[in-house]
């Protein structure tokens, strides 16, 4: 199993255990969880090999979605001994986003040899499956949060093409990506790092338009 097939298991676990994360907190029933666990886990997945025109993965390798569905049960069993399952979800989140940024931006690198692709790819691959979580859930939206999100994904996307570009081995091209990406997002949830946001300003006066 390459570094990548790790990577994905690995992404599709964390992703699924905030989709699980975001049901108990709705206190949702079993079925709940699993759909929940399964459109986070496998979601930006299936958009990023359905734009690529890919095998979708998980009906090539059917282990992502019992993958999913482990880590919902188990999460439906053990969630109530958490404290905070919120701050647990935004960090969770993080590793997932990390990894998908990695293995996304490789994908679409394969599959199409251009860096622009796969920097795309990675940056939708990373967060589609969270945006769909927390509209699903009716949960604040992580696109919609003051920290620093997307940026993050970008920045594992961006380090893994180049890198592999570069020539680097993709092993060590997926753990810098994964690096960037973690540490982009985790200082901002640490210390609330945000990139300017637009400020509406008065429109001018029909006089002043000429």
């Amino acid at each position: 199993m390459t570094p990548l097939h790790v990577l994905d298991y690995a992404g599709v676990a964390v992703f699924a255990a905030t989709g699980a994360l975001a049901a108990s907190r709705k206190q949702l029933d079993l079925v709940g969880f699993l759909f929940l666990a399964g459109v986070t886990g496998i979601g930006g997945g299936t958009v990023r090999d359905v734009i690529l025109g890919l095998p979708v993965f998980w009906i090539r390798d059917h282990t992502y979605v019992l993958v999913c569905a482990a880590v919902a049960i188990l999460v439906f069993l053990g969630a109530h001994r958490l404290e905070s399952r919120y701050r647990l979800l935004l960090w969770l989140d993080a590793i997932g986003m990390s990894a998908y940024s990695a293995l996304g931006a490789a994908k679409g690198l394969t599959a199409t040899g251009s860096p622009v692709v796969a920097i795309v790819m990675g940056m939708l691959t990373a967060t589609f499956g969270g945006i769909m979580r927390d509209l699903l859930a009716n949960e604040p939206s992580v696109l919609l949060r003051p920290e620093i999100y997307v940026t993050a994904a970008l920045a594992g996307a961006t380090v893994f093409t180049l890198s592999d570009m570069a020539g680097f081995p993709e092993y060590a091209s997926a753990i810098l990506a994964f690096a960037a990406a973690f540490a982009v997002r985790g200082s901002a949830l640490r210390y609330g790092w945000s990139i300017p946001a637009y400020r509406a300003r008065p429109g001018r006066h029909p006089k002043d338009l000429g």
